[in-house]
C-alpha cells in the first residue's frame, strides 16, 4: 500500500494539470495521508498554558521572599529582588538584565508596569533601580534606573527616568513624567509633563502614604492564597510518571 502511494503521489506532483482525476487523486491521498499518522504513545500531554516567572542570565537568577506575592504572570529577568512583604502585580515586567532592580519591604508594583535598569547614568547617579520600603507604583508605570525612597507614591501611567530621585514622603499624580536627573524633594506633590511641583503635602498627607502600602499588602495576602509557593509543575511530573508506568 505504501508502495501504490508513493508511486501514485509521484505521478500527482509530476502532472501540471488541474483535471477532476487528478484533484480526486490529491483528496484521495491527503486521507490516506491523515490516516497513516498516529499520535505516538509516548507523547507527553500537558494540561496547561503559561510562560516562565523566573527568567535566569548568566549568573544572576531573581530573588523572590517568601512571604512576597508575585503573580502568575509576572516576568522577573536577571539582577532582580523581591524583598519581605512585596507584592507585584499581574502583567508587570522588571528586566534585571543590565543592572540591578529592588522592591523593598511592603512595596508593591502594580499592573502592567515595567521597570528596567541601564549600565549607566549620564547623571553619575546610581544606574540602578531602587524602591525601598512602603512604595506604591501605579499601574502601567515605566521606571529606569531611578530611586525611590521609603514611603513614597508614584500615580499610575508615570514615566521615571534615568538618574531621577524621588524623595521620602512625596507623590507623583497620575501621568507625571520625570525627566532625567530630576529631584523630587521630600514632603511635596509634583505632577505634568515634565513633573512640576504643585504643594507641600500636610502631615496627615504623609501618615496615609503608609498605611496605602500596607492595605495593598493585606489584599495581595488573599491573592497570595490562591497559588502554591512553588507552582504546579509536580502535578505534571507526577502525570508523566503515571503514564510512564514509574511508582511515584
Amino acid at each position: 500500500m505504501a508502495t501504490t502511494l508513493a508511486r501514485l503521489t509521484r505521478r500527482a506532483l509530476n502532472s501540471t494539470s488541474l483535471s477532476p482525476q487528478n484533484l480526486l487523486l490529491r483528496r484521495f491521498l491527503s486521507v490516506e495521508a491523515a490516516k497513516t499518522i498516529t499520535e505516538s504513545p509516548d507523547r507527553v500531554k500537558w494540561d496547561y498554558r503559561g510562560q516562565r516567572k523566573i527568567i535566569p542570565l548568566g549568573q544572576w537568577v531573581p530573588k523572590v521572599a517568601v512571604d512576597a506575592y508575585v503573580a502568575p504572570n509576572v516576568v522577573l529577568a536577571g539582577q532582580v529582588t523581591i524583598y519581605d512583604g512585596a507584592s507585584v502585580w499581574p502583567g508587570a515586567v522588571l528586566r534585571g538584565d543590565l543592572n540591578k532592580i529592588s522592591v523593598g519591604f511592603c512595596s508593591n508594583v502594580q499592573e502592567r508596569c515595567v521597570i528596567h535598569a541601564a549600565w549607566s547614568s549620564p547623571t553619575g547617579l546610581p544606574a540602578e533601580t531602587s524602591i525601598e520600603r512602603f512604595v506604591t507604583i501605579g499601574a502601567y508605570s515605566l521606571l529606569r534606573s531611578c530611586t525611590i525612597e521609603p514611603e513614597c507614591i508614584i500615580g499610575q501611567h508615570s514615566i521615571l527616568m534615568e538618574g531621577s530621585l524621588v524623595e521620602t514622603h512625596s507623590i507623583l499624580e497620575a501621568g507625571s513624567v520625570v525627566p532625567p536627573g530630576r529631584r523630587i524633594p521630600s514632603g511635596e506633590l509634583w505632577a505634568g509633563n515634565p513633573a512640576r511641583f504643585v504643594r507641600a503635602l500636610t502631615h496627615e498627607e504623609t501618615l496615609e502614604i503608609p498605611k496605602l502600602a500596607v492595605a495593598i499588602n493585606d489584599l495581595s495576602s488573599s491573592h497570595f492564597s490562591e497559588f502554591l509557593p512553588y507552582s504546579m509543575v509536580y502535578l505534571e511530573v507526577e502525570k508523566m510518571k503515571k503514564s510512564l508506568g514509574i511508582n511515584i
